[in-house]
């Protein structure tokens, strides 16, 4: 019950969140009329709208992914033929006769009167769901990232249908509140006709807003930060672990390490929040046999889930490797279990390469089926499970930071298991450069941006995606803060992009210190040339380490590649690549 309670506050908060503003029009453009047969229907009808698609969107499938961008077209043109009602009195009239026509045939039908506004406003309400159901928060991407993992089902669709109304609730407020508004503007000023040509021209420029992405790029830009804040500080209901990050994919974990110990600390000991689940699940292991809760009994284990081509995984890496070498002849077992984001993390070969070039020695479990994930009811990359002698979880860690905090548990686990005789502490030793090297948080404004069309945000070229089908796309004259383009013939999946003919280019305007992009060579695995460009010129010092000065490199693998870190002056820079051979496989963008 208290989760279903916080999830309905995180849907009030949704009011203050920068993507429900194209909304808002459409729902104040009815905050003059009865509530009950105009603004209820409409909020009805979206929130049921966008229940169900975000449901849809939880069982992942690609035909609902395109049921949701067709349903969006239609929606632009059912509010564009609302906003010229509003604009014209006499179309409004005329548009209005066949619903007048059947609504007398209705009421003589059955001798009572029938409000002809209830059936438009909930095709209203429709529409605005399907505008809506891409706007999702922290909260929501919580509930649907865990669907994605362990599958839909009953608990999902009620939290959504929760979230939904939350979100309902605090527009129905705001409808009546407008309403009341509305009628003294009409009393004291005679304005109702100027208001509602006023509100036709807003629905126009929302619509606007939405053809060209403005909801999702300028609107942000414009917003005050503090809903995620609020909408975060809910999460840890919803998942007490999950406020200790920032995101449900790849979190900076500045304050995950704090709150462990703050735990410890009021129950004078470490708590225990569950026995080791089995490890059967795994699909492969590297460095070592299968392992299982009894063989590592008597061991204090440290279980660390990762995938090789998250960075905030890899900079995390460097302290687990140290804590392995330190601790791992005085009773510490590190634990890899490799949970992969893209499907060629799946392939063995991959791994293999990837946990040798990254010089990882201790044992590494494949869970390309969530398995071990679900044992733990884990929903973080990177994230550490602290395991006593007697196969208890004593404590855990999401994303990166908090070392000092991390390496104290593991000292004190294995003192209470009767190692005395430790190293000394610290993590001066760990290895820590290229992209292993820590975030510039203090200059980090852009955020992990997928190429598939099944999560892509703030896309520029015109048109939108060909989705599963070739297309030459263009690139915008220029791009706001964070959005991107394609340019060049491309196929874009719900995963990735593919360059079906060279040369290709992605353009990015972002603000970090770092870009990074997780690429790949085509099926044939033949090695695929780029050149990198800041500012329409090379990045010369701001190179990063798969480039050099001139901002020429070669892929040769699927995996994360460091191409942009400025060495000083870190603002904000348009940032291009251009590969000169067709086959290139895009997946993502993460910043540093």
């Amino acid at each position: 019950m208290t989760v279903v309670l916080l999830v309905f506050l995180g849907g009030v908060l949704t009011i203050l969140s920068p993507c429900i503003l194209p909304v808002l029009p459409f729902v104040f453009a009815r905050s003059d009329r009865k509530f009950l047969t105009n603004g209820l229907p409409m909020l009805l009808g979206m929130a049921v709208t966008f229940a169900s698609i975000a449901t849809l969107a939880a069982v992942g499938g690609a035909w609902a992914v395109r049921v949701n961008q067709y349903g969006r077209a239609a929606a632009l043109l059912v509010l564009a033929a609302f906003a010229l009602t509003l604009l014209s009195r006499r179309l409004a009239d005329w548009v209005s006769r066949p619903f007048v026509a059947m609504g007398n045939r209705l009421t003589r039908g059955a001798g009572g009167g029938a409000d002809l506004g209830a059936m438009h406003s909930l095709l209203l309400g429709v529409a605005t769901g399907l505008l809506w159901a891409p706007c999702a928060g922290p909260i929501l991407g919580l509930v649907l990232t865990g669907a994605a993992i362990s599958g839909p089902n009953t608990r999902t669709t009620l939290l959504l249908f929760t979230y939904a109304a939350g979100a309902a609730t605090s527009l129905a407020a705001a409808v009546l509140a407008g309403g009341r508004v509305f009628a003294a503007l009409k009393r004291s000023l005679g304005a109702g006709e100027w208001l509602r040509r006023a509100l036709g021209v807003a629905v126009l420029f929302a619509i606007v807003a939405i053809v060209f992405g403005w909801d999702g790029s300028v609107l942000t830009r414009l917003s005050l930060a503090g809903t995620n804040r609020l909408e975060q500080s809910l999460i840890s209901g919803v998942d007490p672990r999950a406020g200790e990050g920032s995101s449900t994919m790849a979190m900076s974990g500045a304050a995950s390490g704090q709150a462990m110990m703050r735990v410890a600390q009021r129950s004078g000991e470490l708590p225990i929040e569950g026995e080791i689940p089995s490890l059967g699940g795994a699909t492969a292991w590297l460095n070592s046999p299968p392992l299982s809760p009894q063989t590592l009994r008597g061991k204090v284990v440290l279980v660390d889930f990762w995938t090789y081509s998250c960075i905030n995984c890899l900079r995390a890496l460097p302290y687990v490797n140290g804590w392995y070498e330190k601790y791992k002849n005085v009773g510490l077992v590190v634990l890899g279990v490799h949970a992969p984001e893209f499907a060629f993390e799946k392939d063995v070969g991959n791994v293999r390469r990837a946990v040798g070039d990254l010089h990882i020695h201790y044992p590494v479990a494949l869970d390309n089926d969530y398995s071990i994930w679900k044992g733990f009811d884990n929903q973080y990359w990177p994230a550490h499970y602290f395991i006593d002698a007697q196969g208890r979880i004593r404590g855990h860690h999401f994303g990166e930071g908090n070392y000092v905090e991390a390496e104290n548990l593991i000292r004190q686990l294995l003192t209470d298991a009767g190692h005395m005789d430790l190293p000394p502490a610290g993590i001066e030793s760990a290895r820590v450069m290229g992209v292993e090297a820590a975030a510039d948080e203090a200059h980090d404004e852009s955020p992990e941006t997928y190429i598939g069309y099944r999560r892509a945000e703030n896309f520029g070229s015109a048109g939108g995606f060909a989705q599963d089908r070739p297309k030459a796309y263009a690139a915008p004259g220029s791009l706001a803060l964070n959005q991107w383009a394609l340019a060049g013939t491309w196929e874009v999946d719900p995963e990735k992009a593919v360059l079906r003919a060279a040369p290709g280019k992605i353009e990015f305007r972002f603000f970090a210190r770092d870009l990074h992009l997780v690429v790949g060579p085509g099926r044939d695995a033949r090695p695929v040339r780029f050149r990198v460009l800041l500012d329409g010129a090379p990045p010369a010092a701001n190179h990063g380490s798969d480039t050099d000065t001139g901002g020429q490199g070669v892929i040769t693998q699927q995996r994360l590649y460091q191409l942009i870190r400025q060495s000083a002056d870190v603002r904000e820079h348009v940032f291009s690549i251009e590969f000169l051979d067709a086959g290139a496989q895009a997946y993502s963008f993460t910043f540093g």
